[in-house]
């Protein structure tokens, strides 16, 4: 059983480095692509201001030179998803749960173990990257699918939209997850509920050691509840009253 996680804009650097790891040929393929662009090319591809578009292009020649510091990525990133997953102080069961089933899906690095070496990026799926002629997605969906050979169940805190990086035989093989507040009878679900949920959820999963669609219905975490009547065979869907 494998545990599909996105990345994050939101990184912290304040952290020791590890060594790094030599990049995939499809890694390196991305980077010579992104490494072609210069810092003001950079502000409109990213949408971002001239000092963070400045930052990443420091960042990209770095891993470039091969002088860029790598960390755990599971502690690299510091989103709001990031921050409600239990990183440190794990015993010896969760530390062998987290290295064996959670894996990180990065549309630079593929997808590779929660605490592989990481150097801080902020590329996603939703950026208008060509690779050799191929959309980010059309470039990686081989890889990706070739790291789900032989898995009969996936459980997905991706969002659909890079779920589609995988082909459709292996989207099948995917247990899907929603997070709703209930508030007085009113359903409502929003990325903030959904980020912080999606993080206690996999603390969960990583407490209670979790192997099955059945074990993971059993779990209350964080005030949510599996909610049968709004859940589908393949999509789990937890409520947490407030």
């Amino acid at each position: 059983m494998k545990i599909l996680i996105p990345t994050a804009k939101e990184m912290n650097t304040d952290l020791p480095s590890i060594e790094a790891t030599p990049l995939k040929p499809e890694s390196q393929a991305v980077l010579d692509a992104l490494a072609l662009y210069s810092a003001s090319q950079l502000e409109s591809f990213y949408k971002v201001s001239a000092e963070k578009a400045a930052e990443e292009f420091q960042n990209i020649q770095a891993l470039k030179n091969k002088t860029a510091q790598h960390y755990p990525a599971l502690k690299l990133f510091d989103g709001l998803m990031y921050r409600n997953i239990k990183r440190d102080k794990l015993d010896e069961a969760e530390q062998a749960y987290l290295e064996n089933h959670v894996f990180i899906t990065s549309a630079l690095y593929g997808v590779v173990p929660a605490l592989s070496p990481m150097a801080p990026h902020r590329l996603d799926f939703l950026m208008k990257l060509k690779v050799a002629g191929k959309t980010l997605k059309s470039h990686w969906k081989t890889a990706y699918d070739e790291t789900m050979n032989g898995e009969d169940l996936i459980f997905s805190l991706l969002s659909s939209e890079f779920e589609t990086v995988f082909s459709k035989e292996i989207r099948e093989k995917m247990a899907t997850f929603k997070f709703m507040e209930d508030k007085g009878g009113q359903l409502k679900i929003h990325s903030t509920i959904s980020k912080k949920a999606r993080g206690a959820f996999l603390t969960a999963l990583i407490e209670n050691q979790v192997q099955t669609v059945e074990e993971a219905r059993r779990l209350s975490f964080a005030g949510f509840n599996y909610r049968e009547d709004l859940s589908q065979p393949q999509e789990l869907v937890f409520v947490k009253e407030v």
